[in-house]
């Protein structure tokens, strides 16, 4: 039987973590490695998302952790509690925290990552307003820039379109001014309508 074939029956085609049954997908719970076992979860593209810090964290979304976290399944678990720390500050995330118990190999393996060390908010890429960017927006530049290694110093109200975000610098967007790529901070620019 495929991995596939496997999610599929373990979890009755549904999301492991929220019970959505469109939009699965096998998502692999990092960091992968033997130690680890089997790393794969089946899950809908609104966990998927928000997981991989594409979406912002809506809260109502993850009361499903209140069943999931319960689950026989270890990755299950481990995303659960990694989730349930992403939202520690929510009284009832806290809560479920104090109720759940994992194993120590699998505490180890929720905790690899570092993830639950850092609020949700640290990671999104905001303009200068706090409007969450993505990559493809529009921003205007809100400050006269002058770019390093180049002639070109791009004006305040420049617009700077289909912009890429910057994975491991929550600060930082890619964009082109005058057909050449740069690095923006996220502090000097407004996300266009």
């Amino acid at each position: 039987m495929s991995t596939i074939e496997i999610l599929k029956e373990r979890s009755d085609n549904s999301c492991e973590l929220c019970k959505a049954t469109d939009s699965l997908s096998i998502y692999n719970v990092p960091p992968q490695g033997e130690s680890y076992g089997d790393a794969t979860i089946f899950i809908c593209k609104t966990c998927l998302d928000q997981l991989e810090k594409k979406e912002e964290l809506n809260t109502s979304h993850w009361s499903c952790l209140r069943e999931s976290m319960w689950s026989d399944v270890a990755p299950v678990q481990v995303v659960s509690w990694r989730m349930l720390n992403r939202l520690k500050n929510e009284t009832w995330a806290a809560d479920l925290i104090d109720q759940m118990y994992l194993e120590d190999d699998n505490l180890e393996w929720a905790k690899a990552t570092g993830d639950h060390l850092e609020s949700d908010a640290d990671d999104m890429h905001r303009d200068s307003n706090g409007v969450l960017l993505r990559s493809g927006d529009s921003v205007t530049l809100i400050k006269s820039l002058d770019v390093k290694g180049s002639q070109i110093n791009a004006k305040i109200g420049t617009v700077v379109k289909n912009i890429k975000i910057v994975s491991e610098n929550s600060e930082q967007i890619e964009g082109k001014i005058e057909g050449q790529s740069i690095i923006i901070l996220t502090k000097f620019v407004r996300k266009s309508s």
